[in-house]
């Protein structure tokens, strides 16, 4: 049985301008590098940096991306410190709590978001989300 998301990886034409992206603008802490790639944590997030000099660096057109938990009231200073860094902005936030979605130098869509699974719900229920339907703790709609 799955017990959740054991690490993310981003694979990197720069392993240098990547580094500085990761742990100078977005924070992540730094636990390993080698000439191929690094490990970093955001929190208990294990995220691995992997170079690829194929990579193309170009996003992808769909909406899949990793968002990154940000605490509400550091979102607004790590949003701006972003937007400052340059990074392409892919979508303006539409659903409940705050959100900036933005991409990495490689291209990699990305997110930070100031909410939580129990907010997104709950704004579901308020909304009466057209088709929703919710489970119990058992598998079980309720």
């Amino acid at each position: 049985m799955i017990r959740g998301i054991n690490h993310v990886t981003f694979t990197v034409r720069d392993l240098e301008r990547a580094l500085a992206f990761y742990a100078g603008v977005l924070g992540l802490r730094p636990v390993a590098r080698w000439s191929k790639g690094a490990y970093l944590l955001a929190g208990d997030l294990w995220v691995a940096l992997v170079v690829d000099r194929n990579a193309d660096g170009s996003s992808s057109p769909d909406y899949s991306h990793v968002a990154f938990t940000v605490e509400p009231a550091d979102f607004e200073a790590l949003a701006l410190h972003v937007r400052e860094a340059g990074t392409e902005i892919w979508r303006e936030n539409r659903s409940e709590g705050a959100s900036l979605y933005f991409t990495d130098p490689d291209g990699h869509r990305l997110e930070l978001h100031a909410s939580g699974l129990a907010g997104r719900l709950a704004d579901m229920r308020r909304r009466g989300t057209d088709g929703v339907r919710f489970y119990d703790d058992d598998g079980d709609e309720v």
